[in-house]
């Protein structure tokens, strides 16, 4: 099992680094140096809600999909779910990071906080051990 937690460690890193590289690149620096928070008005509502979004949806699906495993299973026959679920979950999140950066530059500490969000939630031993029991 510890390999398929190592496994699925090093998936998570790949996605968090790869949404991380992408914003230290693309972002303008100088909109960092310069940093404002943005207005948000009628049109834009909608960029300033999707980390909400995001994180609830993530969440929702993750959990929605380790519920229908069966509970009488080992964790090694429930663990390839769980990588699926995860991937998932880590992938809703990345989408809506790259959303941010690329359609809505300005709101980039929005895409920070699901960054950071990313950063919380990765898998270790306990928590895969606490979410599939």
């Amino acid at each position: 099992m510890k390999e398929k937690i190592k496994t699925l460690q090093i998936i998570h890193l790949a996605i968090t680094l790869g949404v991380a590289v992408a914003y230290f690149f693309v972002l303008d620096k100088n909109a960092i140096a310069d940093f404002k928070i943005p207005t948000i008005d009628s049109n834009s509502i909608i960029f300033a809600l999707i980390p909400l979004i995001a994180i609830v949806l993530s969440n929702f699906m993750f959990k929605s999909m380790i519920s229908k495993i069966d509970r009488n299973l080992s964790i090694e026959n429930k663990i390839g779910v769980y990588q699926t679920s995860s991937i998932i979950r880590w992938a809703i999140l990345e989408g809506a990071a790259f959303v941010l950066l690329f359609l809505k530059p300005e709101f980039f500490v929005f895409g920070i906080v699901i960054i950071v969000y990313l950063l919380t939630i990765r898998p270790t031993e306990d928590k895969v051990n606490t979410d599939l029991n």
